[in-house]
């Protein structure tokens, strides 16, 4: 499953919002489908660019993250770089076009269920749920060490003049 970061969660759950405020949505267009609509927020490309970038190479989305190389320096591995740097593997930029991740499917409110891939609300719930996991898997990811937190707040309070 993909890195959790800020910047991916962020990215998902301002994705989804744009396709509930009605941003274009077509999954057989490489600038207005799942994946070309989060590039869309990640590099605040417009939805043409996407698809002109996108078809300097071949295939879906899958195809083009599978062939990612970073040493042609072209537009569409800049962009697959991109998706890499916030947490996204070439399995999660697939899974996330297909709407096909187990682990998001079975979080799904209401138990698991198949999304179908061209249906906006599914994908919506996707992005929406896909978000939601890695923030918890975030969150569990970081340890505060209450202790050291007072005996700095107690540290500050003694050096503040009165």
């Amino acid at each position: 499953m993909a890195k959790p970061t800020i910047e991916l969660i962020a990215a998902l759950r301002e994705t989804a919002k744009r396709l509930r405020n009605g941003a274009a949505f077509s999954w057989g267009h490489h600038g207005a489908c799942n994946c070309g609509n989060l590039v869309q927020v990640v590099t605040q490309l417009s939805e043409d660019e996407v698809l002109a970038y996108a078809h300097e190479g071949i295939g879906e989305w899958t195809e083009l993250a599978r062939d990612f190389c970073p040493v042609t320096h072209l537009p569409i591995n800049a962009i697959i770089a991109q998706l890499q740097q916030i947490g996204l593997t070439p399995t999660d930029i697939h899974q996330l076009e297909y709407l096909s991740s187990r682990n998001v499917l079975e979080s799904l409110p209401g138990g698991f269920r198949y999304l179908k891939r061209n249906k906006r609300a599914d994908a919506i719930e996707y992005f929406e749920q896909f978000a939601n996991l890695l923030e918890e898997e975030l969150i569990g990811s970081m340890s505060i060490n209450v202790e050291a937190l007072l005996r700095e707040k107690s540290r500050m309070a003694e050096s503040t003049p009165a």
